[in-house]
């Protein structure tokens, strides 16, 4: 009997079918499992980018934040600086409105620089007057204070490695509101400017000022009258009814130092021919005519033993060096009503010990040059003549126009004279006053220079 052949169950296993469902399994995890794998390195990918993008960006970001807080740090500095710069250029006008040196200045307006915190230890500090630049370059009223700050950068260090110079510049103007005619330069004596006896005065367009700081630094009393704009005075004042103000209510004490309007006028240099004390005689009229070259360009003459004068004697326009012995004029005039001393473009220089006597009965008509290097002085007394007391007085006649200079010297104004329509201005060490006088002050239009009595100090840039 023949063996039936045994078939596969259900036929599964025949040549040539299929593979089994459990392959397709396997291989849908193993895709699976890849497409995980990519995910992660795409991932991983994305993340590294970042990272690079990040690593770039932030010191550029962080840089800019802080060139942003650098900046307005800059800022604030620059404007601490503008405020120093400002309150300090105020200081350096006032110093230099009461004649300071430029040193003076400098130190004033480095000081309140400094109270406002600006120290100085990097940078420059620099005060010019007048101005060197912009459009009050040259303008001889005007003070000019440069500051500067160096400061090292701190995060904008990534930029640039150049520490940054910040600067600040205040540019102040002094403008003048009154003038003086009279001027005491003393720093402390009492009576600096003394009014007194029967002295009768009237100034017009003009005040009196006096830079001592004593209790009694302008003094007035007995019968003597006063009229003028005003009286200015670094102490106290003492008055009487008599004082008639016309500009202000009552005396400015204790007021700022008023400059020595000659303060800058070099001395003239003492050399040349000795001439004889002794000029002219009494009835008779004298000329005298400087020839003689000067290094300051103005023609001279030189007097070695002082000058005594007798007669009229007429000074032709130069400079007269008077040394080691007294200005006196002993009369003798020919005519009655002429001047005794008559002079155009005159300056008379005392050094040496030499004194100016001019007495009561002197008939002047004396006027100092409108230009040069001794444009607007008359009578100049040397800086180092101290404890000098000079004299000046005249006929009510008399015409002094330009300035009585003696910086060093006191100065007893005395008799009767007047100015007519021009300028006369007293400048002594201390002045007294006595006599009938009247002054007008109009220097400016003789080549003189103001007193400056009051001034306004005003930033203009």
């Amino acid at each position: 009997m023949q063996k039936a052949l045994s078939t596969p169950k259900n036929n599964q296993h025949r040549a040539g079918a299929a593979p089994p469902a459990p392959v397709a399994r396997l291989r849908t995890g193993r895709v699976r499992r890849l497409a995980g794998e990519a995910l992660q390195r795409f991932v991983g990918d994305r993340i590294g980018s970042t990272s690079v993008i990040a690593a770039i960006m932030f010191p550029v970001v962080i840089g800019g934040i802080g060139l942003g807080v650098e900046t307005g740090y800059w800022y604030m500095t620059q404007r601490e600086l503008q405020h120093a710069a400002d309150v300090a250029v105020h200081a350096a006008a006032v110093r230099k409105r009461s004649g300071d040196t430029a040193d003076g200045m400098r130190t004033a307006a480095l000081y309140i620089a400094n109270q406002t915190g600006f120290s100085g230890s990097s940078g420059n500090f620099i005060v010019n007057s007048p101005v060197a630049t912009g459009p009050n370059a040259g303008d001889p009223d005007t003070v000019e204070v440069l500051l500067s700050q160096i400061e090292p950068r701190l995060f904008s260090a990534m930029f640039s490695n150049e520490p940054v110079d910040i600067g600040a510049r205040a540019v102040a103007k002094i403008n003048e509101t009154a003038r003086a005619c009279i001027l005491a330069l003393s720093p402390s004596a009492p009576g600096a400017v003394t009014v007194s006896g029967s002295t009768s005065l009237s100034l017009t367009g003009c005040d009196v000022a006096s830079n001592s700081n004593a209790s009694d630094a302008f003094l007035m009393k007995g019968a003597a009258t006063l009229s003028t704009g005003c009286i200015y005075s670094v102490g106290a004042t003492v008055t009487t009814a008599a004082l008639d103000l016309t500009d202000c209510d009552q005396p400015k004490e204790y007021a700022a130092a008023v400059a020595d309007p000659y303060a800058s006028v070099a001395e003239p240099v003492v050399q040349g021919t000795c001439q004889s004390k002794n000029v002219g005689k009494p009835n008779a009229s004298t000329t005298l005519t400087p020839v003689e070259n000067h290094p300051s360009g103005v023609a001279a003459m030189r007097f070695c033993n002082g000058l005594s004068m007798k007669g009229d004697v007429v000074f032709q326009p130069g400079l007269y060096i008077i040394e080691g012995g007294d200005f006196t004029v002993n009369g003798g005039s020919v005519d009655p009503a002429t001047a005794g001393l008559v002079g155009l473009g005159v300056t008379f220089y005392l050094t040496n010990g030499a004194g100016l006597k001019l007495g009561g009965n002197t008939r002047m008509n004396l006027s100092a040059p409108m230009s040069g290097p001794f444009s607007g002085i008359l009578f100049f007394g040397g800086r180092d003549q101290t404890g000098i007391t000079h004299t000046v007085a005249g006929t009510s006649d008399s015409i002094l126009q330009g300035a009585v200079y003696m910086p060093a010297g006191d100065l007893k104004y005395r008799g009767n004279s007047s100015t007519g329509d021009g300028c006369t201005q007293i400048v002594g060490y201390t002045v007294d006053l006595s006599g009938n006088s009247t002054f007008e002050s109009h220097c400016e239009e003789v080549g003189g220079s103001d007193i400056v009595s009051s001034a306004l100090i005003r930033i203009i840039e």
